[in-house]
């Protein structure tokens, strides 16, 4: 049996920081709420819940074992194709092509988890991109087609395919023991995170130029120059404790994740404005859906992942 005693110190000491950070926030609610006891914080509450819950799931697979963490991320890839596909319309005829894409997950996770990289990095873009259409022209209906084939293969390289990369971290060999295998895990997980609540606060605070309003309004120049600032140096500070790389290295790690967070947060908001939907699901109570919560990592996984690996190996 694993022992969840053993984490690496580093790792373990980021991880009772999250959970310090979860607490603190959980009685500044508490604390708000018994002061304006009418005041409706309902979204507040729920998506304090919802990181709790997150976050215990996350710890508790990435503890357990390299396989766990693993399986735990073909999970989220699965829910996340499932979620896509039921926002995007697809035709009734691609009812069998889909199932295929579902049955690339396993496949997908099979060569991260065993350290494939060759495989694993040409296996969706290559032979399931090659394998999708044939399955569909057997199917014998040609109208709508290339919008089909669209949807599908873009489904499954967003969700499948980029997010498969958090999961081939847990596998990479381990060159900080101090932070183990689930450190750079940890580092691409909050690093994204931090972009994410940098760019909103430093937006609400001092926003005022608009960056692409037609897509997103809330999004700014301020906001998202300070969270890219804000981001790159904490990563440097951070990347020596939790991974290989060193501060310089971590430096650029940080502009990689503040540029591609950005652009994967309003390409989700793209399809959801296209689609005149506000949340892509309701599974994640306060957040929407995985994509809503997933949407900065979608970009942030692959582009940190071959970064660090061409850096590092």
């Amino acid at each position: 049996m694993p022992e969840f005693s053993l984490l690496p110190v580093h790792s373990f000491y980021v991880m009772c920081a999250v959970i310090g950070v979860l607490v603190v926030s959980t009685i500044i609610r508490l604390v708000r709420k018994a002061r304006n006891p009418d005041k409706d914080d309902t979204e507040l509450r729920l998506r304090i819940n919802s990181w709790w819950w997150m976050i215990a799931i996350l710890f508790a697979a990435i503890s357990y074992g390299t396989g766990t963490g693993i399986v735990l991320f073909a999970v989220v890839s699965f829910l996340a194709l499932k979620e896509f596909l039921s926002i995007v319309p697809t035709r009734f005829a691609d009812r069998r092509v889909i199932a295929w894409a579902y049955l690339s997950i396993p496949v997908q996770y099979y060569w991260a988890s065993i350290g494939w990289y060759g495989m694993f990095i040409i296996f969706i873009p290559v032979y399931t991109f090659l394998f999708l259409p044939l399955r569909m022209l057997l199917t014998g209906e040609t109208r709508g087609f290339i919008h089909s084939a669209g949807v599908i293969h873009w489904a499954v390289m967003l969700t499948v395919f980029n997010l498969s990369h958090i999961a081939y971290l847990l596998a990479l060999p381990d060159k900080n023991p101090l932070a183990g295998a689930i450190g750079p895990l940890l580092f691409l997980f909050l690093m994204t995170q931090a972009n994410d609540v940098s760019q909103y606060v430093w937006g609400k605070s001092f926003g005022k130029h608009k960056i692409i309003p037609k897509i997103s309004p809330n999004k700014t120049w301020e906001g998202f120059l300070g969270g890219l600032v804000t981001v790159t140096l904490i990563s440097s500070l951070l990347a020596p404790y939790l991974t290989s790389l060193n501060w310089q290295r971590g430096l650029l790690a940080g502009l990689i994740i503040a540029l591609a967070g950005f652009v994967g947060d309003v390409v989700i908001s793209s399809v959801k404005r296209d689609l005149q939907i506000k949340d892509s699901g309701h599974l994640i109570p306060g957040h929407g859906g995985i994509l809503d919560r997933l949407d900065s990592m979608t970009y942030t996984a692959p582009l940190f992942f071959h970064y660090f690996y061409y850096m590092e190996f």
